[in-house]
């Protein structure tokens, strides 16, 4: 069997001082520009989470939408979108978080989730775990169980982990 790891390692690249100076950027557009290693990235996905429970694949913007919107089709779920300020049309919550080079704000439509059911929260990278543990608030602010949280890669470094708590957190590439 193809080792997932080293084969999307290696369609990831490394942009220095983007989107700021001393920040490492892990670009993956050309991993999703390669056909067998993004099948490769969902099929790896959807087997991490094989026999999790939920409802809803909930995808981050903007490269969550992208891993999460294919793996809810792999997976025959309904994808929910948590997106950037101002770029919802209906009511919605919204949260601010830190980044690690700023802070941002993101919002999800009020009705998304209805009480009870479970989301599987998506995005490409989790570094110091505020994006994923904004969207996790939201979810449960109306009401939502996360059931777990599923990303293309990690720095582990930087112990996003202990910011989402004792949750079940399935990641394909660590750096």
């Amino acid at each position: 069997m193809e080792d997932v790891e080293s084969t999307l390692k290696g369609r990831i690249r490394d942009v220095p001082d983007y989107p700021k100076e001393g920040i490492l950027f892990r670009d993956i557009t050309p991993l999703l520009k390669d056909g067998k290693a993004f099948a490769l990235c969902i099929d790896g996905m959807a087997e991490s989470v094989k026999g999790m429970d939920f409802d809803y694949v909930v995808g981050i913007e903007a490269r969550g939408f992208i891993i999460g919107a294919a793996l809810a089709y792999k997976l025959g779920k309904g994808f929910i979108p948590i997106r950037k300020m101002g770029k919802l049309p209906y009511k919605r919550i919204s949260k601010e978080y830190a980044l690690e080079y700023g802070t941002a704000t993101i919002e999800m439509h009020h009705d998304a989730l209805a009480s009870g059911q479970r989301a599987l929260l998506v995005d490409d990278l989790l570094a110091t775990g505020g994006t994923a543990k904004a969207a996790a608030e939201m979810v449960e602010s109306v009401g939502g169980h996360v059931a777990g949280f599923a990303f293309v890669i990690e720095l582990e470094a930087l112990n996003g982990r202990g910011a989402l708590g004792n949750r079940d957190i399935k990641v394909l590439v660590k750096y």
